[in-house]
């Protein structure tokens, strides 16, 4: 063999075993990184958005959105296991972010995607607030970012595991 051939196919084997790697890490296949948070639920994807979006609303945020995904697969004959998208917010807290810089309006309102995967397990992700600091180069409202990071773990957790959702 020719030794381009050689390093085309040493290259190509490589190529294919980090990407067999990539794609068989549980945390990477779920998404986890780039900026996510990607968590496991106790319930399933409906039952868990239904759960954040009780949770989001006792608490005076403002549900804009609810997109059902399976629905809309299912109207062009797709298949598509449970996986809805809700879209969340407070303007209170997001319009100082868009004054800050106007193209974090790409990233806000906020939003987390549930879904199921092929054993009806369901998983929980949303953007790291830290990530759309960086992304988007916002300084200056430290203090925002860190509370919108704490009300998003705790909402999220809420809305994972067991246990008795807030009062109204």
């Amino acid at each position: 063999m020719h030794p381009r051939s050689r390093l085309a196919a040493l290259i190509l084997g490589l190529a294919v075993i980090g990407a067999a790697a990539a794609f068989s890490a549980p945390a990477r296949s779920q998404g986890a990184g780039e900026g996510l948070i990607v968590k496991k639920s106790a319930f399933g994807a409906t039952k868990t958005l239904d759960r954040l979006g009780i949770a989001l609303k006792r608490a005076g945020l403002t549900i804009f959105a609810r997109v059902k995904h399976q629905a809309g697969a299912k109207k062009v004959g797709l298949d598509l296991r449970p996986t809805e998208l809700l879209i969340f917010g407070n303007p209170k807290m997001g319009t100082p972010l868009m004054q800050a810089n106007p193209a974090i309006g790409l990233d806000l309102p906020l939003r987390a995607v549930a879904w199921e995967d092929k054993d009806g397990t369901a998983y929980l992700a949303y953007t790291d607030p830290a990530a759309l600091k960086a992304r988007y180069g916002i300084t200056g409202r430290d203090a925002l970012f860190a509370k919108m990071t704490g009300a998003l773990k705790k909402f999220t957790d809420i809305a994972t595991t067991k246990g008795a959702l807030p009062k109204r």
